[in-house]
């Protein structure tokens, strides 16, 4: 056919006379569709330092570590590694530690270590063997969610104490230098520690 066909003509005069698809951030506003996932934006005071963002991440941009000398957990999250996969919001217990924001695109830079970002947790850790159990935010965020199903544990008491402040730390800590006993139970103490003791109050 010489000419071409009206369709084809009616297509390009459409194209021609219609705003681009594209937006033009980011020289304009970004505005992102219903459900878009962007960067997982952490909130510090809901943030406990569970590990369970960590132990999701299907790429491994979320990762810890505990210093027993600071007593101090370090959270880092790589975000040149991020899939912005949602998993850190979806698994999150407390369900308002980290959320998803509308921010991706600019996130492109030219140095990937600007793109790494840390918190830290104060670690709760075993007077017995000097384990770590979880951090104290951790810990404190099971003792409201168990309310007073939280006393029945020796722990839980400990932690009400010094929230209270009923009695110094220094008066509540038993200190029994001829291994567990029936006294340490009174102190805190990491799962197999309190294990040990149970089963010597057994015998």
């Amino acid at each position: 056919m010489r000419y071409p066909k009206l369709r084809e003509v009616k297509e390009a005069m459409v194209s021609l006379f219609s705003k681009p698809y594209t937006t033009s951030f980011p020289k304009g506003e970004f505005k992102p569709f219903k459900g878009f996932r962007g960067k997982p934006v952490v909130d510090e005071d809901n943030c406990v330092g569970c590990e369970t963002c960590a132990n999701v991440c299907p790429p491994g941009a979320i990762t810890f570590k505990d210093d027993l000398q600071t007593g101090l957990r370090t959270i880092s999250r790589d975000y040149g590694k991020c899939i912005f996969c949602g998993k850190c919001e979806e698994h999150c217990i407390t369900g308002k530690g980290v959320k998803l924001s509308d921010q991706i695109y600019d996130l492109a830079c030219f140095d990937r270590s600007v793109l790494i970002e840390t918190q830290q947790r104060e670690l709760l850790i075993c007077e017995s063997c000097g384990a770590v159990i979880t951090t104290k935010q951790h810990m404190q965020f099971i003792h409201e969610k168990l309310g007073a199903k939280a006393y029945a544990s020796i722990l839980n008491l400990n932690m009400l104490n010094q929230r209270l402040q009923l009695a110094r730390a220094e008066d509540v800590t038993v200190t029994v230098k001829d291994g567990l006993k029936r006294k340490n139970a009174f102190n805190i103490l990491c799962p197999n520690c309190n294990r040990n003791i149970q089963i010597e109050n057994l015998r």
